[in-house]
């Protein structure tokens, strides 16, 4: 059996200089972490609390009942239907918000081709496109996809490279902003199928809960397939649910190796000392940044665009789960080397209220890109003559050396985390390591990393106003 290489911690001098030897404080935050999870299988809840660990397992479980009673399975399912839509259709449109969404399209970009929507059919493996909406009510750009699936005046055709299916994603299926765009996407593809309600039918899938709006929509509409969001998994952790692992198997990302990674590091997790644990070293350098160094802004900092998605859909994590009762570090993602000519000047000389924490890319996927020389146009005019032959990963690599040299100059704390390279299995430890934490962290510091009271009032008061 191959061996996996795993991703590691690493943290400046100024970060170093911490007093990381509180263990026992870690160790008790990662008990308590999953203790929740027998409470809640026990139904141990308190009256009023929200309790969501059933995510930490939910890796191990599936890929256990995927083990041993495959055909029964809700993987095997899942495979399935993602199998019948990746044949049926051109482009799949996902309707969601919040966590509903931005795990799948963390995934997306990290996992697959960079330009996956704009590849032919055939150079995209026979995987259709994959588009979102539903996480905001923007007028011209929900038009806008509806230009490109039901253009107006186009006759329908029934040619594959036309068909389009959508997946709904709502655990109540009473978010507004998913429900609206849900009948929008609906009222178009029941047109573009000429009316026919089990065509209809068939180009529909919900992911929800047990019970609620979107379950019996579903119902109404007669979707042969349904799938649940589990019990105990809240929206921003169901990334390893059917929300996230049904359209990135349509899409061609290969699942399985996704939960065997997020299962790696739960052993770890559970398992490991702190010394040698990413996810307990990674709450204790974000956390005594913060109560040490006034660090109260993090930005996650990734040096791959492909990464980018996965930094916007922490934000929304941590958000959610710290920010609360006046608590809770703000999470800010950049992409470098871009955001280091907009946001670099204020990280080196502005406030000192940051942690710069780098997710570095050992290997890159493709093969290496390097600096070739001019052509018979030019004679040095860029003056990059002695650069020849250099690759991308290695400028790139002098890149995070001389930020993070700058940052050490001007005494920034900088973490760096390591992955060694894009694919499945790393980004499934990545996720994972990121939604432990954000738990652990809430365990350590008094704060119920679960619900989400302060977006309840929003959405109450923009209700109210709609329905005086």
């Amino acid at each position: 059996m191959t061996t996996t290489p795993s991703l590691l911690m690493r943290w400046s001098r100024m970060a170093r200089s911490f007093d990381l030897t509180s263990s026992g404080r870690l160790e008790a935050a990662r008990a308590e972490s999953l203790a929740d999870l027998d409470r809640w299988r026990q139904g141990g809840a308190k009256p009023g609390e929200s309790l969501d660990p059933a995510f930490i397992d939910l890796p191990d479980r599936l890929l256990a009942d995927y083990g041993t009673t495959r055909l029964e399975s809700e993987l095997f399912a899942i495979l399935q239907t993602a199998r019948r839509i990746r044949e049926a259709v051109d482009r799949v449109i996902v309707l969601g918000i919040g966590g509903s969404y931005m795990g799948t399209r963390a995934l997306f970009e990290a996992c697959c081709h960079p330009c996956h929507n704009e590849l032919p059919r055939g150079e995209r493996g026979g995987r259709p496109r994959l588009s979102f909406e539903g996480f905001t009510m923007d007028n011209d750009s929900a038009q806008g996809l509806l230009d490109l699936v039901a253009p107006a005046g186009k006759p329908r055709g029934d040619d594959l490279l036309d068909r389009w299916a959508v997946l709904v994603v709502s655990k109540s299926g009473g978010t507004l902003e998913t429900a609206v765009a849900t009948r929008l996407f609906l009222a178009a593809l029941l047109d573009a199928v000429g009316g026919d309600v089990a065509r209809l039918a068939q180009a529909v899938v919900p992911v929800t809960g047990k019970a609620g709006r979107l379950a019996e929509l579903a119902k109404a509409i007669g979707c042969p397939d349904v799938f649940d969001i589990p019990d105990g998994v809240g929206g921003r952790f169901s990334v390893f649910t059917a929300v996230g692992l049904l359209p990135a198997s349509i899409v061609g990302i290969d699942v399985v190796r996704l939960l065997e990674g997020a299962a790696a590091m739960n052993r770890r997790f559970r398992e490991a000392p702190v010394a040698d644990n990413p996810v307990l070293q990674y709450v204790a350098v974000s956390h005594l940044a913060e109560v040490e160094a006034g660090a109260t802004i993090r930005v996650l900092s990734s040096w791959s665009n492909r990464l980018e998605a996965v930094g916007l859909w922490y934000d929304q994590l941590l958000s959610e789960s710290l920010g609360k009762a006046g608590q809770g570090a703000t999470p800010l993602t950049a992409v470098t080397t871009r955001d280091l000519h907009s946001r670099g000047q204020q990280h080196q000389d502005g406030r000192r209220d940051k942690l710069i924490t780098n997710l570095v890319v050992g290997e890159p996927r493709r093969d290496r890109l390097a600096l070739p020389k001019l052509g018979s146009y030019g004679a040095d005019q860029d003056k990059l003559d002695d650069l020849v032959g250099t690759t991308w990963p290695e400028m790139l690599a002098a890149a995070v050396a001389g930020t993070n040299e700058a940052y050490a100059g001007a005494k920034r704390p900088t973490a760096d985390i390591l992955l060694p390279r894009i694919d499945e299995h790393v980004v499934g430890q990545l996720l994972q390591m990121l939604m432990l934490a954000t738990v652990v962290e809430g365990r350590l510091v008094g704060t119920n990393p679960y619900g989400q009271p302060g977006v309840e009032d929003y959405k109450r008061l923009m209700m109210a106003r709609l329905r005086p």
